[in-house]
């Protein structure tokens, strides 16, 4: 491969990188908006407890309707952050193979032009 064309191709190869980290941020973008949530039901969780009124006829059915609401709503913020953790994990692999072609190419590339002014020097 020639100078041009490996200069072309690590020219790619950074705007790929580039955007497979741009992604990767976004994915930890939403990871934090979906943490934030859970926290905002864990909050709900705590206020929703110490409303209950522990003498009235009810209480053990309002404690298990409420246990119930926030153990499905967990339920939901945890898939969405384990398919968030995969997304992400394949991203991170996309960018470890990018950054391995990247560093080949920069070598062939260093490498042609020390062997261009060995000869001409």
């Amino acid at each position: 491969m020639g100078l041009a064309a490996s200069q072309g191709r690590l020219l790619m190869l950074t705007a790929r990188k580039s955007d497979l980290e741009f992604q990767v941020q976004n994915v930890n973008q939403q990871r934090m908006i979906v943490s934030m949530a859970a926290a905002q039901v864990g909050t709900l969780y705590a206020a929703q407890m110490s409303a209950v009124n522990p003498t009235s006829q009810t209480y053990a059915s309002e404690l298990s309707v409420i246990s119930a609401n926030q153990t499905a709503a967990l339920a939901v913020f945890q898939s969405q952050d384990k398919s968030l953790e995969c997304v992400q994990k394949n991203l991170d692999t996309q960018h470890n193979e990018v950054q391995t072609e990247y560093d080949a190419v920069k070598k062939v590339i260093d490498k042609n032009i020390e062997t261009s002014f060995k000869t001409l020097g």
